[in-house]
């Protein structure tokens, strides 16, 4: 598993410096466009460090991607089956959190992915990452905090939530038991 989510961040550091490269943009017009540091963005292209799920978020936004967009380019795939041992991993440094891209085409408006969020810990993604899409998510073991704003939703196994509008969402495992967990996401 370890091979795969090095290959995935090898990738990853290339296609950031692709989609920056091919719109002309330097390191510090994308930093201005996404909000993230120059020296983080050189190292992350670098494969120096690994990107947190919001620094990705804010780079897929500054191209007009989904995070799910961005890394489905880094991944370089599109085949209509998606084999279990093939999946990108991806793996946040910050926070713990694993990602499984289960299932995304660029021609299939629909994707999977699973998420497993280690105890006591939260992601806060930003408003800019649902403009493109609609999700909803499906809890299948542990307790999943939801923020949407002032909106607070708390969902056990089996509970599902379907978003709103794009809002700055937390994702938070307020518990001592790990949370597992699927997105659905359609691109609109």
């Amino acid at each position: 598993m370890d091979q795969i989510i090095d290959n995935l961040g090898q990738r990853l550091a290339r296609r950031l410096r692709l989609e920056r490269e091919s719109r002309g943009w330097s390191l510090a017009e994308l930093a201005d466009r996404s909000a993230v540091s120059k020296a983080t963005i050189s190292k992350i292209e670098r494969a120096e460090v690994s990107p947190t799920a919001v620094i990705l978020v804010r780079l897929a936004s500054a191209f007009g991607l989904t995070l799910a967009g961005l890394m489905l380019r880094a991944e370089g795939q599109g085949e209509r089956l998606s084999k279990a041992d093939e999946q990108p991993l991806w793996h946040d440094p910050e926070t713990g959190y694993l990602r499984r891209q289960v299932f995304s085409r660029p021609d299939h408006p629909v994707e999977l992915v699973t998420v497993e969020l280690p105890p006591r810990r939260s992601v806060t993604l930003p408003s800019s990452s649902y403009v493109h899409i609609r999700q909803l998510v499906w809890v299948q073991s542990g307790s999943l905090t939801i923020a949407e704003g002032a909106d607070r939703h708390v969902l056990g196994a089996g509970d599902c939530l379907g978003f709103g509008p794009p809002i700055d969402t937390t994702f938070a495992n307020e518990t001592d038991a790990p949370c597992s967990y699927v997105v659905a996401l359609a691109r609109t």
